[in-house]
Formats: C-alpha cells, sequence, structure tokens
C-alpha cells in the first residue's frame, strides 16, 4: 500500500503550484510516496514530470491533461491504471439518467486503454449521498470507485459499509477528516463543514476503521490523505495525518 497526497488543499493555501520538484522533496521528507496526479500541459511534459518523479524516488497514480482523451491515453502510456470520471458536467443540476449514460460511455472507452473510469464521490456534485453512490454503483456497473471517505461522511453516508459493499471496486482511496460547524439537517448531511486533519474532526468518522477494513478485504492500492483546507502550513497538517495513520497502526513509522 502506498500512502501520497491529493494536493488540492496545498495549492489552495499557497495560492497555486509554483515547482513540483520543491513539493515532492518535502512530502517525502515526512514520509509520503507520492502525489495523487501529474498534472501535464502536453505529452511530453507528462513524460518529463513521470521521469522527475522517479528520480526523486516518488510516484503517482493518475495523470491529468488537457482533455478527457489526453487523461486517459497519458494515463494508459504512463502505466497507471485509473483516472477521475469527468464525462461532462457533474453538479447537482445533471439530470442523473444522463450523467450514468454519459458515464458508462466513458467507462467502455478507458476500458479499451486497460484502465478504469473511477467515480470520486463529492459534496455539492451529482453523485453526493449514499443513496446517489448506491444507484449509481448498479446503474453503471464497470465504472470503479475512488472513495473520498471525508465527502461521504460529511453526507451522511456509511464509510466502512460502502466499502464492505464495493471493496473490489475501488481503485484509490481520498482520506480525510470532517470537522462540522453547524450539525447536520434532517437527512444527516452536514450544514457546514470543514475538511481536515485525520484524528480532528468531530462527525464520527473513523478512517481508522476505514482503513483497517480496506486492510482485511486485501486493498493494496493507493491511499491518499487530502485536506480541502488548511489553516496551518499543509506540511504540518501532511504530518499529523501521517502520524495518526502510523499511530493506528497503518502506515510504516
Amino acid at each position: 500500500m502506498k500512502f501520497g497526497v491529493a494536493d488540492y488543499g496545498m495549492n489552495v493555501w499557497h495560492g497555486g503550484l509554483y515547482g513540483i520538484e520543491d513539493r515532492l522533496q518535502s512530502l517525502k521528507e515526512i514520509g509520503y510516496d507520492g502525489i495523487e496526479r501529474i498534472e501535464a500541459v502536453s505529452a511530453s511534459d507528462a513524460i518529463n514530470k513521470a521521469t522527475l518523479y522517479r528520480k526523486l524516488g516518488m510516484d503517482f497514480s493518475t495523470c491529468r491533461g488537457p482533455s478527457v482523451q489526453a487523461n486517459i491515453e497519458w494515463t494508459c502510456g504512463l502505466g497507471k491504471n485509473y483516472i477521475w470520471l469527468s464525462p461532462g458536467k457533474s453538479d447537482r443540476e445533471v439530470d442523473f439518467d444522463t450523467y450514468c449514460r454519459r458515464v458508462n460511455e466513458m467507462v467502455r472507452i478507458c476500458a479499451q486503454f486497460g484502465i478504469k473510469a473511477a467515480l470520486h464521490n463529492h459534496m455539492e456534485q451529482r453523485i453526493e449521498n449514499q443513496n446517489e453512490l448506491d444507484r449509481f454503483m448498479e446503474k453503471c456497473p464497470e465504472a470503479a470507485l475512488l472513495l473520498d471517505t471525508g465527502h461521504l461522511s460529511a453526507a451522511g453516508g456509511d464509510v466502512v459499509g460502502t466499502v464492505k459493499k464495493y471493496y473490489k471496486r475501488i481503485v484509490a482511496v481520498h482520506l480525510k477528516d470532517v470537522e462540522l460547524s453547524d450539525g447536520r439537517d434532517e437527512n444527516g448531511r452536514a450544514v457546514k463543514w470543514r475538511f481536515c486533519e485525520l484524528g480532528a474532526g468531530n462527525d464520527g468518522l473513523d478512517n481508522a476503521a476505514v482503513m483497517h477494513e480496506l486492510i482485511k478485504l486485501g486493498y493494496d492500492g493507493w491511499v491518499h490523505i487530502e485536506h480541502d483546507s488548511h489553516l496551518r502550513e499543509p506540511l504540518e497538517d501532511l504530518k499529523v495525518s501521517l502520524e495518526y495513520l502510523r499511530a493506528a497502526g497503518i502506515a510504516k513509522k
């Protein structure tokens, strides 16, 4: 199992990514194995960045380019096994059946390249809560799952139960904790929330239990720590999250 960083929150904190080599070295120093996505503007840029990761002893699990077709082709060419599902718009205004129809076409094309198209369940997106996730998994049986523990928990979902039900379709995991500031609504959905370092949440999400269930079921893929918002230097939060996993006997010390 590899432990990486989904670095969206780092970009928010710093206002952008200014030096990938510096970021990789900083994350390696505190014990991480890589960053989830190579962000490339051309095929040669993707190759150069993949070379840099390899040179530094770091790794990645997918590639994002300037188009969905580039995502598919470059991820395949770099020997990785999944990309994020991105079949057009995915907000709450998109019709569920239309979204699933588009997903199934994207999944079909990805299969021709030997890679999976994975749903990233997400608050305020088309597939947000447990009911929508279950319906999606039924209507798109060949789609993979990039399970985001924080988003599903904030939406009132059963994260451990989802692992048990869909573990064979999970290609990567985003681990994040949830800090609620205004409780939940009548449907169990968080009213106001912030995604924070592991162990600092207050919504009842037990990421250690999620990880132990994944390990018990034989999961050996990427686990990416993600803090969508930081209140201090991101590397400090990321250290705390890795120590949380080490204390639980999940990540190596």
